[in-house]
């Protein structure tokens, strides 16, 4: 696999040009591999949003060994650079685009719309397209989990989160998190500290420390590509827990639990799709039953009888028979936002742009 940085492409067009980096601008032959190309914003690393990614593509290259090129290219910014570097790669013959983060949706959209030919997938967003998926995690069902999870151990009855961006992928997670929180202890509140950013490892250190310093005594890393949110914790002897990919090696001690995340069942079948020119545009929003989400490193410090019930609910998650966002939901500013017995339809789920009553913290305007 290669692993390109927005530095190295850059330097690299500036003296060669970009197709000497990413291939000439060759028609393909039909016996030529299938060029992929996953772009995310922040380094890969060894945990995270972008690792659990580029994680999702190795069962593709053992599948297609020599019939699939995979190229990653980490740390482009969202914004005009993306755009160029997504429609280089494209032009340079590769037709099978993963764009991996909520803000490079204009642009990928943009590119499926000119070119039929090309299959993009794209990470949190919204549109729909032919030749153009939205996929996202249902994370909301594990958090719902580790929600109860928290509650039990929390002495203070405060929780907290560090997130990244107010999308509604992070906001329903908050609000399952805060929703499983108070099944176990009613009056829980949940406190947040939005960074707007995916990768900023100072700042999300520093939201951290501020929700420990508010009382808060387990923390939700939510859509951060670092371990910094967990170290904090655990420097500080606070529980902590995120999505994507343990970080359980950074806590060994308070690590509360990872929403893992695998994408390869949905990135395979939207290949062997696009291979047999049977890829139809959908909104592909996966969670436990599609086995895309699995909480995994469970604390040993959870509860005996908190655990049973847990493992009785993410039972009842996976058949479908229970959902985080069934009536009556309360909304924070008091008024009706799920009503009883009612269940939230992935569409609505999908578009949330309110908190549960408990967050304690205003949604950014």
């Amino acid at each position: 696999m290669t692993k390109l940085t927005r530095r190295n492409l850059m330097t690299a067009a500036a003296a060669t040009g970009l197709a000497g980096v990413l291939g000439s601008r060759l028609a393909l032959a039909a016996d030529e591999p299938l060029g992929i190309t996953l772009v995310v914003p922040s380094p890969i690393g060894d945990v995270g949003w972008g690792h659990a990614l580029a994680a999702g593509l190795e069962p593709i290259k053992a599948a297609y060994g020599d019939k699939v090129k995979v190229t990653v290219l980490e740390n482009i910014a969202e914004g005009p650079d993306a755009d160029r570097i997504m429609n280089k790669t494209v032009a340079d013959g590769n037709k099978f685009l993963i764009a991996g983060s909520f803000g490079y949706q204009n642009g990928a959209l943009q590119i499926a719309r000119r070119d039929p030919r090309v299959t993009v997938l794209h990470a949190s967003g919204f549109q729909v397209a032919p030749n153009f998926s939205p996929f996202a995690a249902k994370y909301f069902q594990g958090t719902y989990l580790l929600g109860m999870a928290a509650a039990a151990l929390s002495k203070t009855g405060k929780l907290g989160s560090v997130s990244a961006f107010a999308i509604p992928e992070l906001i329903t997670s908050i609000n399952a998190f805060t929703l499983g929180a108070q099944a176990v202890k009613p009056d829980i509140e949940v406190s947040v500290v939005w960074v707007n950013s995916w990768f900023d490892p100072a700042k999300e250190q520093e939201a951290a420390k501020a929700l420990i310093a508010q009382k808060c005594d387990v923390i939700f890393s939510n859509a951060q590509d670092t371990p910094s949110v967990i170290s904090a914790c655990e420097e500080a002897g606070v529980y902590a827990f995120n999505l994507n990919s343990s970080m359980k090696k950074y806590a060994p001690k308070t690590y509360l639990g990872c929403i893992s995340t695998d994408w390869s069942p949905f990135f395979k079948a939207s290949v062997d799709a696009h291979l047999a020119s049977t890829f139809k545009g959908a909104n592909a929003f996966l969670g436990v039953a599609d086995k895309v989400v699995e909480v995994v490193d469970w604390s040993a410090d959870v509860p005996a009888d908190v655990m049973t019930k847990i493992k009785e609910i993410e039972a009842k998650i996976a058949d479908g028979s229970f959902s985080p966002f069934t009536g009556p939901i309360i909304k924070a500013d008091g008024s009706d936002g799920v009503a009883p017995g009612a269940t939230m339809a992935d569409a609505e789920i999908i578009a949330m742009n309110w908190h549960v009553k408990g967050v304690s913290t205003p949604l950014p305007k």
